[in-house]
């Protein structure tokens, strides 16, 4: 049997939609081996506010790309990309199917499309950019950015200043606008058939409802705690992609008096759902792609059908 007639999977969906529940359950009835698609959860000790999957639930459902940095460390999408093709590779050998499950879109969207080659970042460029915000507020770079690359400003959120510095950067040291340099990608990652799976046809109001219910049971468990206890290694910062985590900074910034630990929590709350409509921006955009209803009880059935169809070797 060919590793390349053995589909990859796409599991993708908003924050809170059940992802992981269900990527659980597809494991446990088919040959498929899960692989984590979460630019938080590749950290370690930061693991009640991402949901990373307890120790009962990955002894019967391990998932690849799960604690392999360190916090202080970075992981970009390129890192992402090699690991995960690597993953993939050795799941496909064993005569499993990869299933690639989590909510990092840019993840899922590098490894089938490629990545740019951006020109390299430039320090003296980016200081500048600093001083500039600093200055004048991230909201009229915002609007420069809007002005002079409208589709990555229109995609970028005015309230993601690293993402507007990066984009203003390229523009600036290439003279070419960042969704230029991001049409000239290279050729797919992703070898053999892709099954792409969003649990997207979920009701917005209880989307939120269930962020909010599970933000709280996180605190309950012990969130700020965790937060505390990264703080307190003296090795990491606010600018750090690790405690730039949705809940991760909003937590980080109570626990250094920027206000009340009950407004942590609800700028928490609001962060994570932002978050969630970001996803679901990313998801109506995609092609291709079968959506479906995180609560329906026949998604099992569904998918396994699914996934039988684009497999044949699937028992």
């Amino acid at each position: 049997m060919s590793e390349l007639a053995l589909p990859t999977v796409f599991l993708m969906g908003p924050t809170a939609s059940g992802k992981t529940d269900l990527a659980v359950r597809l494991a446990e009835a088919l040959n498929i081996e899960i692989i984590s698609v979460d630019s938080a959860m590749v950290y370690r000790g930061m693991d009640i506010g991402t949901a990373k999957p307890g120790r009962d639930v990955l002894q019967k459902a391990p998932h690849r790309l799960i604690d392999i940095r360190d916090p202080a460390e970075s992981y970009s999408a390129g890192d992402f990309i090699r690991d995960a093709k690597a993953e993939i590779a050795a799941i496909k050998a064993a005569g499993n199917i990869p299933m690639l499950a989590g909510g990092t879109m840019m993840y899922f969207h590098a490894l089938e499309y490629g990545l740019a080659e951006l020109p390299p970042a430039a320090p003296e460029i980016r200081q500048d950019l600093e001083r500039r915000a600093q200055a004048d507020g991230w909201d009229a770079l915002h609007a420069e950015l809007v002005r002079i690359d409208p589709a990555s400003g229109n995609r970028i959120h005015p309230n993601d200043p690293q993402r507007i510095q990066r984009a203003l950067e390229v523009f600036i040291a290439s003279g070419i606008a960042l969704s230029d340099w991001i049409g000239r990608q290279r050729p797919p990652q992703v070898d053999g058939p892709l099954l792409k799976l969003a649990l997207a046809d979920i009701d917005r109001s209880l989307l939120h409802e269930r962020i909010e219910r599970r933000f709280q049971a996180m605190m309950a468990a012990g969130f700020a705690e965790e937060v505390a206890g990264l703080r307190e290694r003296g090795d990491l910062t606010p600018e750090m992609a690790s405690v730039k985590a949705v809940g991760y900074r909003q937590l980080w910034a109570a626990l250094d008096g920027e206000y009340e630990m009950d407004e942590g929590v609800r700028r928490g709350i609001a962060a994570t759902r932002r978050l969630a409509k970001r996803q679901y921006t990313w998801l109506r955009a995609q092609t291709n792609t079968i959506s479906l209803d995180p609560l329906e009880s026949g998604n099992l059935a569904h998918i396994r059908a699914l996934i039988k169809h684009a497999n044949k070797f699937v028992e």
